[in-house]
């Protein structure tokens, strides 16, 4: 892919259509958690800086969708700002696979999750966290690249996704609890830690779950 990198930025309309390809569908992801349903419009915003600014990158492949992450970063962070203190919207859980992580304990936190209880959980976590989880995760982005998506140090996005993943272990294990007491599969519609009413105040309720304090 790094060379679809090198000839999109010569012209080359098919590796450029490679590298949509390749990134499009984790950065809808990503930025659904952020804008929810603005996620295709705030990725479209992306694209056409992407294609604009192609020729002033450089970088391999892993680079490149670190940059990528970061102009859509910026793209949603505009809307959002724009939203003023409006919580996001409700996030549809679908568009939340698991991956597994090229660390030990993100994989072994992730693999037990459920597509549903993943969103959900990770719903709750602080906002730092729950970026460097979806950063490191979805996106697929090392420490280093993560940490200049976000403005932060690497040690600082390692020590996030870390506190994060625990975070998110202890939650499971409570889940499960309630659930072996109650017969229902947690972060599942029906199941313990389910709602029909999960939106904040203002938002149409909705089942699906959602991430807080991305304003």
């Amino acid at each position: 892919m790094t060379d679809a990198v090198l000839a999109a930025q010569q012209g080359d309309e098919a590796a450029f259509q490679a590298l949509f390809r390749a990134v499009q569908p984790v950065l809808l992801r990503y930025l659904t958690v952020l804008v929810g349903e603005d996620a295709e419009d705030v990725a479209s915003e992306a694209w056409l800086q992407i294609s604009r600014d192609l020729g002033s990158f450089s970088g391999d492949f892993d680079g490149f969708r670190g940059w990528v992450s970061t102009i859509g970063r910026n793209r949603a962070m505009d809307l959002l700002r724009r939203r003023r203190r409006r919580p996001a919207v409700s996030v549809p859980v679908e568009y939340l696979h698991d991956r597994a992580a090229t660390e030990d304990t993100e994989g072994a936190a992730l693999a037990t999750m459920g597509t549903g209880a993943a969103l959900a959980l990770i719903s709750l976590l602080p906002r730092d966290q729950a970026e460097a989880v979806l950063l490191r995760v979805v996106m697929d982005l090392d420490a280093d690249s993560a940490a200049r998506v976000l403005g932060k140090r690497s040690g600082a996005v390692r020590m996030a996704s870390h506190r994060g993943l625990r975070k998110l272990a202890k939650l499971l294990d409570q889940r499960a609890a309630e659930a072996a007491g109650s017969g229902g599969i947690p972060g599942e519609p029906g199941g313990s830690g389910w709602s029909e009413k999960t939106s904040a105040p203002g938002v149409t309720p909705t089942t699906a779950p959602t991430l807080k304090g991305t304003k």
